[in-house]
């Protein structure tokens, strides 16, 4: 399964329109990186984390050269780092996007590192967070290495990918726990898989599911609303205020939401 690229973004058809209303959570992972209270902190920095580990891991790879094993001891470094020093304390939404402020910490950490020359150790005292390195690395063979001056860019368009792979497990969970299995299904039939020879028909695909033509376009329509939803309400938890949630949907999904 591939992950949306930019032209499903903000194609209307596909995502159901511009001026759709949808009703939005208005916790912010950003703003609770601050809150007082513990549970309500960790919250956020799994938020946070299950975002931007991905892309932080390539960058690391790809701008600083690192290999493998370095970039996973450097990743887990840098969020045990932030969640014990409370990195993201500083950011200000006026300034910058979090994203742009995350990267920022980012060199910063992996800069100081090199100067020490210290890793963080598997195994040691430090908080060991979970992540997929794996699936990461081989995502990193089936592409063509950006150059020096566009890994800015890189990480920009990762970060998109990722927050997109969130979302999509999260459409498949919420499918599963209303038995729209077959809502997903189609979703990820037409939307997502990328199979050779020509895009699937909505007649080939009733055909597959055993189902009529409206009901591919009802399920497809409804899970494609459903996706929006999500992203939506992720990039409400990435972003600390109304302006950058609203810059952030221009610039992922190319819609004004009202």
């Amino acid at each position: 399964m591939s992950t949306p690229k930019s032209s499903f973004n903000s194609d209307d058809t596909l995502m159901g329109g511009a001026q759709d209303k949808f009703p939005l959570t208005k916790w912010s992972a950003i703003v609770a990186l601050r809150s007082a209270e513990p549970n309500e902190r960790a919250r956020a920095f799994d938020a946070v984390i299950a975002t931007y580990w991905k892309p932080v891991y390539k960058y690391i790879r790809l701008k600083w050269n690192k290999a493998n094993e370095d970039a996973k001891d450097l990743t887990q470094g840098f969020f045990a780092k932030a969640i014990e020093k409370d990195f993201f304390q500083e950011y200000d939404p006026a300034k910058a996007r979090f994203r742009t402020f995350l990267r920022a910490c980012l060199d910063g950490f992996v800069a100081n590192e090199n100067k020490a020359a210290q890793r963080l150790k598997r195994g040691g005292q430090a908080r060991v967070i979970s992540l997929d390195f794996e699936s990461a690395e081989g995502e990193l063979k089936q592409i063509e290495i950006p150059s020096p001056e566009n890994i800015e860019q890189y990480f920009e368009q990762e970060w998109i990918r990722s927050l997109f792979s969130v979302a999509i497990e999260s459409l498949r969970s919420e499918c599963a726990l209303k038995g729209k299995d077959v809502h997903f299904q189609i979703f990820q039939r037409y939307d997502l898989d990328e199979e050779a020879g020509e895009k699937l028909s909505y007649d080939q695909l009733a055909a597959e599911f055993k189902t009529s033509v409206s009901n591919v376009t009802n399920y497809l329509a409804s899970a494609r609303r459903e996706f929006r939803r999500i992203v939506l309400e992720k990039l409400r938890e990435m972003t600390a205020t109304d302006e950058e949630f609203q810059n952030e949907a221009r610039a992922v999904l190319g819609i004004e939401v009202r």
